[in-house]
């Protein structure tokens, strides 16, 4: 199935962008192989253009380069560039996050874009699962669940945009919570989180069991769950949650900032 992957890529763009605060204008696209295989272009770019319509983006160009010799037969490197734009007075930059803060979280639909060379070892070479196995802990196929496209957060959180209730936010992406969050934080800041505050998805559990990774490991590789975190005064929090519920959205405050050293303190275990 290549008809995801576009959409992956243009979601992951799009919110790497909105955690300054910053909406799309635009999108290119580049597509590298040893030998174009048309049926192959034509679900790759109709993903990229389905991805980019749904998030209100222009899709303006792309280039397609063919490299024989230099990818084997059948792969391909797809990559992405997207602009957007952001008023100057609005951008997001956690300059203004304080002890107190609180952290909002947002749902994953899955591994999202990351972790994928941990969890193939886990899951295709360990337990020796094939994409077609149905797991009962999943409800479905093992494919199904790690083709699940990278969810786009635009439309949630824009209508907060510019309200000034928002301090900062991460994108959880490669480096997970433990790598990501730090990010945003100023000088004398960490945060701490509660991990028992939102359900893990069995997916997770499946690939820490599977393969026994340690809970750190598993911090630093996967969203586990939280595709993105919102950060907000404690007088605001329960304003921007119930926006959020509106939209169907559980949004669990997951900790709070607290005095320290910009990193990520865990109060809990993984369960």
């Amino acid at each position: 199935r290549q008809d995801t992957v576009g959409g992956d890529l243009v979601n992951h763009c799009v919110n790497d962008i909105l955690v300054q605060g910053a909406v799309p204008l635009f999108f290119l696209d580049y597509l590298a192989t040893g030998k174009v295989q048309q049926e192959i272009l034509e679900a790759l770019v109709g993903g990229i253009a389905r991805g980019c319509q749904e998030n209100g983006c222009a899709l303006i160009g792309g280039e397609t380069a063919e490299m024989p010799g230099f990818y084997a037969e059948g792969e391909y490197d797809i990559a992405g560039c997207i602009v957007g734009a952001v008023d100057r007075r609005a951008i997001l930059d956690g300059s203004k996050i304080r002890p107190g803060d609180r952290l909002v979280g947002l749902s994953s639909s899955g591994l999202h874009t990351n972790g994928y060379s941990l969890a193939r070892k886990v899951l295709l070479e360990m337990l020796r699962l094939k994409p077609s196995t149905h797991v009962p802990e999943l409800g479905r196929t093992l494919g199904e669940e790690l083709l699940a496209p990278h969810r786009s957060y635009l439309k949630l959180v824009k209508p907060l945009l510019g309200k000034s209730v928002i301090k900062g936010m991460a994108h959880i992406t490669g480096g997970g919570l433990t790598d990501n969050l730090p990010r945003i934080l100023p000088e004398g800041c960490a945060v701490e989180i509660d991990p028992g505050t939102w359900r893990m998805p069995p997916i997770f559990s499946l690939i820490q069991e599977g393969g026994h990774v340690s809970d750190t490991e598993m911090r630093r590789t996967f969203n586990l769950g939280i595709g993105m975190i919102l950060v907000v005064s404690e007088s605001d929090v329960e304003g921007v949650r119930k926006a959020l519920e509106r939209k169907g959205e559980k949004a669990p405050i997951l900790g709070a900032v607290v005095p320290g050293d910009r990193r990520v303190i865990y109060s809990g275990s993984l369960h």
